[in-house]
């Protein structure tokens, strides 16, 4: 008798954990937009939803800018992965940040003084310098691996926009592509990208300590070129666009802010976050900021779900 009972409460407790189980992945399968989905919420410029964008991929868990790095922002449920373009010595262009190979590759020398072949017999670095299994991808292989599935920001490419720009054609993700340009003026942009800014989505980056009427400069942008977001840089909180977000999100832009470290958001820094949570990112959701660019997308996406600020 006693073995029928033990029988019944283990299948009991089996199916238990099985429930268990489904309701863990479930959230997981409801955290993983389309491209659609992700798209409509980019142009949502009003949305108090802040977007997630990781900062070359999740490199606390992958080499930067890897594959590896990419797929696992997909899966965590990141709304956005930045990734820095470089060109090679026969004009390929790979995903890497460094102008040199050295720090995060076991190759040596500028990228523009190497070819693609030997690039591709290299592996790449983890955070601490060892090396990995994973190898430098190209820019085509990693638009493929996102394509689909979750947006991209491409920095560092701005100089070689045309190159950038046949590989966005190429694999078909024009449509998820952010591309952004640093000190640049309104008439600069549209004299370097000319017609293509009605089939790109641009972002100006605007130094706030540097830009002596920074109010004005977004005014110009929101009129003439109407960017999806305005990304701003300022180490000290004394500028007055810092207080009028509302303004420039009912005229149709996100407004993008980087915790990545001190100088670019006056000290309210992802690795404080590891011990004032609160008082970090808690800031940016005072300010109005709705797109955050994070070298701790997974502490930051669980903050913001805690506080449904996030899907």
């Amino acid at each position: 008798m006693k073995s029928i009972v033990y029988l019944l409460l283990s299948l009991f407790l089996i199916g238990s954990c099985k429930k268990e189980a489904k309701k863990d992945v479930q959230p997981l399968k409801e955290r993983l937009k389309n491209i659609e989905d992700l798209i409509i919420e980019l142009d949502d410029s009003r949305s108090d939803k802040i977007m997630v964008i990781a900062h070359r991929g999740d490199w606390r868990n992958a080499p930067e800018n890897s594959l590896r790095a990419i797929k696992n922002c997909i899966d965590m449920g990141v709304d956005m992965v930045e990734l820095d373009v470089r060109k090679t010595q026969d004009n390929q262009l790979i995903v890497m940040h460094d102008a040199t190979l050295d720090r995060t590759t076991t190759g040596h020398g500028k990228i523009s003084e190497t070819t693609l072949d030997s690039i591709k017999k290299l592996v790449l670095k983890n955070g601490l310098g060892s090396p990995t299994s994973h190898k430098v991808p190209t820019l085509k292989e990693a638009l493929n691996l996102a394509k689909g599935k979750i947006l991209i920001n491409l920095d560092k490419c701005y100089d070689y926009f045309e190159d950038v720009y046949q590989v966005l054609k190429e694999t078909n993700t024009e449509n998820q592509v952010i591309l952004k340009g640093f000190n640049k003026t309104v008439n600069e942009v549209q004299n370097d990208l000319g017609s293509k800014l009605d089939t790109i989505i641009f972002m100006p980056v605007i130094n706030l300590d540097k830009e002596t009427n920074a109010t004005q400069v977004i005014e110009e942008y929101q009129d003439q070129i109407n960017p999806v977001a305005v990304e701003l840089v300022f180490s000290k909180e004394n500028s007055k666009v810092l207080y009028d977000f509302d303004k420039i999100k009912q005229k149709g832009a996100r407004i993008w802010v980087n915790s990545l470290w001190g100088s670019l958001n006056a000290g309210y820094e992802d690795d404080k976050a590891t011990n004032d949570i609160e008082g970090i990112y808690g800031w940016y959701v005072k300010k109005g900021v709705n797109m955050i660019q994070t070298d701790r997308p997974e502490l930051l996406l669980k903050y913001l779900r805690s506080k449904k600020l996030h899907n």
